[in-house]
């Protein structure tokens, strides 16, 4: 849900294709899976299309061509920077520590004052809209980051 209103904001503040966005997870459970309907749903019901999302999960080779990898919670982010850290399972590199500056949680960047983003998966739409408000609060502060990163 994240990267859909990450990227709606960015289209209304003309900075679509000036920023790159994408999605994936720590785990592999749903992947190639589109979002869940309940998440389809609370977009739709913002104005916002979900429909194209399909479920990935984070590689760690992807750290070089990417500035800023954000978690959506502080177990996420400890498992991005095991990934970071220990790349084909082998002991961590100096490049692979230079990588983990990159990855930080989003209630840190994007003003939720280190708060972490649950994961509705599963719940019901209250909990859906609950997350969507979140993300829609925190967006603008992240957008005009970026807007001022990227001119």
């Amino acid at each position: 849900m994240a990267e859909v209103v990450l990227r709606a904001q960015l289209a209304v503040a003309g900075l679509a294709g000036k920023v790159s966005v994408d999605s994936a997870g720590t785990a592999g459970w749903h992947v190639g899976q589109p979002m869940s309907s309940r998440a389809r749903g609370a977009l739709a019901w913002r104005g916002l299309d979900g429909e194209a999302h399909r479920a990935r999960q984070f590689d760690p080779a992807w750290l070089p061509d990417r500035d800023l990898v954000l978690a959506m919670d502080s177990s996420n982010l400890e498992a991005l920077r095991v990934l970071a850290t220990t790349k084909d399972h082998g002991p961590p590199s100096r490049t692979d520590q230079s990588h983990s500056i990159r990855l930080r949680l989003f209630g840190d960047v994007a003003g939720l004052a280190g708060a972490d983003v649950p994961d509705p998966y599963g719940g019901n739409p209250v909990e859906y809209g609950r997350v969507l408000d979140m993300l829609q609060e925190a967006m603008p502060s992240l957008v005009a980051q970026l807007a001022d990163v990227v001119g």
